[in-house]
C-alpha cells in the first residue's frame, strides 16, 4: 500500500491510539498523519504531495488540508515551491545541529523527570526490535525500532507537550536519516547504545547515568550525522 493510500488506515489508527494532546481540528489530525508518515519513512526528501489524493483520502476538503501542509512548513518539514506544490524538505547542516540541540535538552531531560516507578516496558520493546531488525538485516526496521525507541524515552516524562514536540522532532530526523547511508549501516552501534541505557535503568543504576548515556550517545550521533552532510549552510 502506497503512502497516499495509507492516509485514512493511518487517520483510523491515530483517532484510536492513545491520548496525547488533545488534535482540536481536522487539519490538526491531517498534520498529525502527515507527520507520523514523514517520521516512519514513507516520504523522501524531495518527495510531491499531491493535494487531491491526499485530501481525498483523509476525507477532508482541500482548503482543510492546506491549513495542514501550512502547518507543517512552519515546522520545516515541508516547503512550498511556486508555482510547483508542496515538497518534502531536505534538512540542511543547520537544521541537524539546531534538531540535536533540542534533543539534548529534552531527552536526557525526559530521563532524569521521569517518575521512580515509570514503566519502561515501552523501551525495552523498542531495543529488542532493534536487534530483531538488526540480526534480519532490515535497515528500515533497524531505523523505526531506533525512533520508537527515542519516543518512548521522551514518554517517560509523562507530558504530551514534550511527547507532541518529540513527533516532529523524530519526523525531520528521519529525513536527516535519509543522507545518512544505508540505514543498517548507521543505525548499528546505536542499537548497542540504547541497550546499554535501558541496562541502567534496569539494573536500578539511575536516572542520572542513563540520562548521561544518552546525552554521551546525542553527541556521538550528531557528530556521525555531520560527517554525513555538506558542511554549507543550506543542505
Amino acid at each position: 500500500m502506497g503512502p497516499v493510500h495509507g492516509f485514512a488506515e493511518a487517520l483510523r489508527a491515530l483517532e484510536n491510539s492513545r491520548p496525547r494532546v488533545v488534535l482540536s481540528s481536522s487539519s490538526d489530525r491531517a498534520a498529525d498523519v502527515i507527520r507520523e508518515h514523514i517520521a516512519a519513512g514513507l516520504f523522501r526528501p524531495g518527495a510531491r504531495l499531491p493535494e487531491e489524493p491526499i485530501a481525498e483520502s483523509l476525507g477532508i476538503s482541500r482548503n482543510t488540508l492546506r491549513e495542514a501542509l501550512s502547518q507543517l512548513i512552519g515546522e520545516r518539514l515541508l516547503e512550498r515551491i511556486p508555482n510547483r506544490g508542496v515538497f518534502v524538505r531536505t534538512p540542511s547542516v543547520d537544521d541537524l545541529r539546531d534538531i540535536y540541540r533540542a534533543r539534548r535538552v529534552i531527552e536526557p531531560g525526559c530521563l532524569r523527570l521521569m517518575p521512580a516507578d515509570a514503566d519502561i516496558s515501552d523501551v525495552v520493546a523498542a531495543v529488542a526490535q532493534g536487534r530483531a531488525a538488526l540480526d534480519a538485516n532490515d535497515g528500515d526496521a533497524v531505523a523505526s525500532a531506533n525512533q520508537q525507541f527515542h519516543r518512548s524515552v521522551v514518554a517517560l516524562a509523562g507530558s504530551p507537550r514534550l511527547d507532541m514536540e518529540m513527533s516532529r522532532l523524530l519526523a525531520e530526523m528521519r529525513l536527516v536519516f535519509f543522507r545518512a547511508g544505508p540505514a543498517e549501516d548507521f543505525h548499528r552501534p546505536y542499537v548497542e547504545r540504547n541497550e546499554e541505557i535501558v541496562t541502567a535503568l534496569a539494573e536500578g543504576r539511575g536516572r542520572a547515568a542513563a540520562a548521561n548515556l544518552l546525552d554521551r550517545y546525542l553527541v556521538t550521533a550528531e557528530q556521525h550525522l555531520l560527517s554525513t552532510y555538506p558542511q554549507t549552510g543550506q543542505g
